[in-house]
């Protein structure tokens, strides 16, 4: 026999449905004294040590639910889901990232320590310094230096950076607050939540004149450290940029220069057009630059795509 389809055919209920009297037994007791602070999984095995069954715990949490009761209990604080956000950058000075690495000192055990901010849109080191320690005064310091040498003021910001203690001491917190500046911090224990200043520093200390010894004094270290600045943002044809410089896509005339590679090859392939098999090499770059786009939900990523 077919059994009949419709939508509008009467059913008799399920057999094993709860009858309401059974209902507001749960929720009688579920929000008793003795187990309002407590969930169905501890309720049901402490009715079943006394001899008691009321419902299964998916009836309980069922019926919790329905009832909209279905919460945190008890008077600890309810474990909170860190937000996590993905910031989009579509031009320079909208999201920067900012790091701390040690540099060696002479004497055993001691470090310097270059403070460093970056532009995620354009790579361009924004704003560095070094010093004996590692402090929230000294990174407040250097926020405000580098906010007034990229002009700013009034502009929204968005500064990443991992979870030490300079990054969320009470002083840099301040100066980001007076500044406008939004704070974004790494999830904790994610180690690879702040990959523009990581990867900085690796191309930094991979460089072939990075000192093999330690650095003899702060003012060396200093000294070092500029000359990278001058070398990475305004000769360093970023990979991550079609091979212009942090410069010339910070300053916005790497359109350009890109234009002007496009123009060449164009006029290479005109000229021996047997030597190519498709198109030109594809300059064009990409008009938005996510942090951590693996946060992103898939649809919005396809969106990026």
């Amino acid at each position: 026999m077919v059994a009949d389809a419709r939508t509008t055919t009467e059913r008799p209920a399920p057999a094993n449905k709860l009858s309401e009297p059974e209902r507001q037994l749960i929720l009688e007791v579920a929000n008793s004294v003795e187990f309002a602070s407590l969930p169905p999984s501890q309720i049901v095995p402490t009715l079943a040590d006394r001899g008691q069954y009321v419902a299964s715990e998916s009836s309980f949490y069922r019926v919790l639910r329905s009832a909209s009761q279905q919460h945190h209990r008890g008077r600890a604080r309810k474990p909170s889901a860190r937000v996590v956000t993905s910031h989009c950058a579509t031009g320079p000075n909208q999201v920067w990232s900012w790091d701390i690495t040690w540099m060696p000192a002479e004497i055993k055990g001691q470090y310097y320590y270059w403070y460093m901010m970056l532009d995620v849109f354009s790579r361009k080191i924004v704003g560095h310094e070094v010093h004996r320690a590692e402090s929230a005064e000294l990174a407040a310091l250097l926020m405000r230096r580098s906010s007034l040498a990229e002009g700013l003021a009034g502009r929204p910001l968005v500064l990443h950076s991992d979870n030490g203690g300079p990054m969320k001491g009470a002083t840099m917190l301040a100066t980001l607050e007076n500044l406008g500046v939004v704070a974004s911090f790494s999830r904790p224990r994610v180690s690879n939540d702040n990959p523009y200043a990581e990867s900085l520093f690796r191309t930094c200390k991979y460089r072939p004149d990075y000192p093999r010894q330690a650095f003899g004094s702060v003012d060396e270290a200093r000294a070092w450290t500029q000359r990278f600045v001058r070398w990475y943002n305004h000769e360093h044809k970023h990979s991550g940029l079609k091979f212009v410089t942090p410069a010339q896509r910070h300053s916005g005339i790497s359109a350009a220069v890109l234009a002007q590679r496009e123009a060449v090859y164009a006029e290479a392939k005109a000229r021996t057009p047997e030597r190519w098999s498709g198109s030109t090499r594809n300059w064009s770059l990409a008009d938005k630059v996510w942090l951590n786009p693996e946060r992103i939900e898939p649809a919005e990523l396809k969106q990026v795509a």
